[in-house]
């Protein structure tokens, strides 16, 4: 049983740095493999595979990542390469940047959120829509 436990961690991406309940901590962390914040925690956060902030978790500074799970608060910015997760009863307050985004039921956002890989994806709709409204303008005149 003990001897599994190591190899499923390996699997999972690494190695895994804990700032346990009833921690404080301030500084700028980087680490490889996945951050878990169960205490408290403010300053920059660099490039971890992932980040998890626990129910119990509390995060004050700007954070960069590859995916986030977010369960407590957070307070600054955040950019995820990936993916971030806003689990029920989670705090955010502060600009999102990622490609994808979860958002569960119950969770308190305030910000700006940004997606996706840059403006041709933002153009594309608007060119869209002006074709749109031509021809239904033109239907209007008839």
């Amino acid at each position: 049983m003990f001897g599994k436990e190591p190899d499923n961690q390996t699997m999972a991406g690494g190695q895994t740095s804990i700032i346990a309940q009833g921690c404080k901590f301030e500084g700028k962390v980087e680490v490889r493999g996945t951050l878990r914040i169960e205490g408290e925690f403010k300053g920059d956060i660099g490039t971890p595979e992932s980040l998890v902030i626990g129910k119990t978790g509390v995060v004050n500074g700007k954070v960069t990542v590859k995916n986030a799970i977010i369960g407590g608060q957070l307070i600054g910015n955040i950019t995820a390469e990936n993916k971030i997760e806003l689990q029920s009863g989670s705090h955010v307050e502060g600009d999102i940047k990622t490609k994808r985004l979860v958002i569960d039921e119950g969770v308190f956002f305030e910000g700006n959120c940004s997606m996706g890989a840059g403006h041709s994806r933002t153009a594309a709709p608007a060119q869209q829509s002006q074709t749109q409204s031509q021809p239904d303008t033109a239907g209007v005149k008839k």
